[in-house]
């Protein structure tokens, strides 16, 4: 893997943390231009791994001779898959729609390298404690949701609003590391 050069085909910090977890530092980081819009009536699970793939062809066709990491993180309350708030108020839905129940973090990852695809989806449930109107308006105000799946981010101040996970943390954080460290050989 060292002399092939590992890129990361996204731009999340939190990724970039979570590869320093396994002592690893891409040589390149490219985010690449995947239109993330989930297709009528597309499934949670099927969706992520869409855009992952998507995300790890993308940076392939630039860079063939390379290892490609890609991503994605969906936040599912049953059939449903909650956006990346990017307003008060999408923020404001997932937390009132997520308190007091559980849902599904789904994170697919693929490797690309010479011309395939290895891939896994990680499923974790998590269970939200109930908020109070109070809860979720003190967290909207802190920002932190921002751009991040289901208008949390468990590795911050939501970590407080969690009863349950039985799953991956790291993969709800982004990036599960015991299977990433898998597909790239480790």
């Amino acid at each position: 893997m060292a002399d092939r050069g590992l890129v990361l085909a996204s731009a999340s910090p939190r990724r970039l943390e979570l590869l320093a977890q396994l002592g690893l530092t891409p040589d390149q980081v490219i985010a690449p231009d995947v239109d993330e819009t989930p297709r009528r009536g597309e499934l949670p699970r099927v969706y992520a791994r869409r855009i992952a793939r998507a995300k790890a062809l993308a940076v392939a066709q630039i860079l063939p001779d390379r290892l490609v990491l890609a991503a994605d993180t969906v936040v599912s309350a049953g059939r449903r898959i909650l956006p990346k708030a990017e307003t008060e108020g999408q923020a404001r839905d997932c937390l009132t729609l997520l308190s007091g129940r559980r849902h599904r973090v789904l994170t697919a990852v693929v490797v690309a390298a010479d011309g395939k695809l290895r891939e896994k989806l990680v499923e974790t449930v998590v269970i939200f404690a109930r908020l109070s109107k109070a809860e979720i308006d003190a967290y909207v105000a802190s920002g932190e949701w921002r751009g991040k799946a289901g208008g949390y981010a468990i590795q911050g101040q939501a970590a407080r609003f969690i009863r349950t996970i039985l799953g991956s943390y790291s993969g709800v954080v982004g990036l599960p590391l015991h299977e990433t460290a898998h597909l790239l050989g480790l």
